[in-house]
């Protein structure tokens, strides 16, 4: 049996309102955050008590997004568009209105932007042109999270309709649609070390899908209500996942078991649900944040 160590580090305050986004910056010492308040925050990991302010928009920011290549912050603007940050002068570049729906979530492969909107649309956004190339419309109901598989040739979407579904990203054409939830898909992520997907929802269960077929692998009972979002840490090895429960958990890749729950009652964590985590690449802290209105950061030895 695997041991952990978990020391609460920091519990970040500042934002007025629920803690939607979370993304970590070009260079990983520092990660944003956006909330309901419309703020937009940059957080410094060897000094992090103290937020500098980087947008500040009129509606929820759900998702943030980084373009490590262009040194870009992409801010999703509920029921408006994105707004593109140049991170080394900190001032705006350019803005698309691109909905009057929520935006869920945003990725980037290439000189691609697909982001995931309220009305069941994948809007492709082309960087270098600074316009919308497409719209894919793939569903009646919300895209909520959208993942790029590391060898780029596949975009990965989650739904409200219960479903996953797989893009072509040259063509972006449809490939699979797996039905195995039975609610909303909210966390999905590519395993980097082998061909699977893991996908987790408001039904409270992963679903281990192998990449080569696209078949369910494995289903897990993880949490005891909705799973909000996983990730993995950089090497692979292990990802994390958070819920709507309070708890974060600490799983093996390999095996899928558990290996460690953090939450309210052992480590002082999160009194309400929380809606992100992140694996640091800096120092492997885990960052997590919540409607709490808090961003918490944890050391895990292993």
């Amino acid at each position: 049996m695997i041991k952990i160590q978990v020391n609460k580090l920091h519990t970040l305050t500042g934002h007025n309102d629920c803690v939607y986004a979370l993304v970590e910056a070009p260079d990983p010492q520092y990660f944003f955050t956006g909330s309901g308040d419309g703020m937009v925050v940059l957080w410094d990991l060897e000094n992090p008590e103290n937020g500098k302010l980087m947008a500040k928009v009129n509606h929820s920011v759900y998702a943030l997004e980084v373009d490590k290549v262009r040194n870009l912050l992409i801010v999703g603007h509920n029921f408006e568009g994105i707004h593109v940050i140049d991170l080394e002068s900190r001032n705006e570049l350019w803005s698309i209105n691109l909905t009057n729906q929520s935006i869920f979530d945003i990725k980037i492969a290439g000189n691609d932007m697909f982001v995931g909107t309220g009305d069941g649309l994948i809007i492709v956004v082309d960087i270098e042109k600074r316009a919308i190339k497409k719209h894919l419309k793939i569903s009646d109901k919300s895209v909520r999270v959208l993942a790029i598989n590391p060898d780029n040739r596949t975009l990965a979407a989650g739904l409200s309709d219960h479903s996953v579904k797989i893009f072509d990203l040259i063509t972006y054409e449809p490939i699979h649609n797996l039905e195995s939830h039975t609610n909303s898909v909210f966390a999905l992520a590519f395993d980097p070390n082998s061909k699977v997907l893991i996908s987790g929802g408001r039904d409270a269960q992963l679903k281990i899908w192998d990449t080569n077929t696209y078949t369910l692998q494995e289903s897990i009972v993880a949490h005891m209500y909705a799973i909000n979002y996983l990730a993995f840490r950089e090497d692979g090895q292990f990802f994390v996942t958070c819920s709507m429960d309070k708890s974060i958990k600490v799983w093996d890749s390999k095996s899928h078991k558990l290996l460690k729950v953090i939450d309210k009652a052992r480590y002082a964590g999160h009194g309400t649900s929380i809606n992100k985590v992140i694996w640091s690449s800096f120092n492997q802290n885990i960052i997590s944040i919540s409607d709490d209105r808090k961003i918490s950061i944890w050391n895990i030895e292993i």
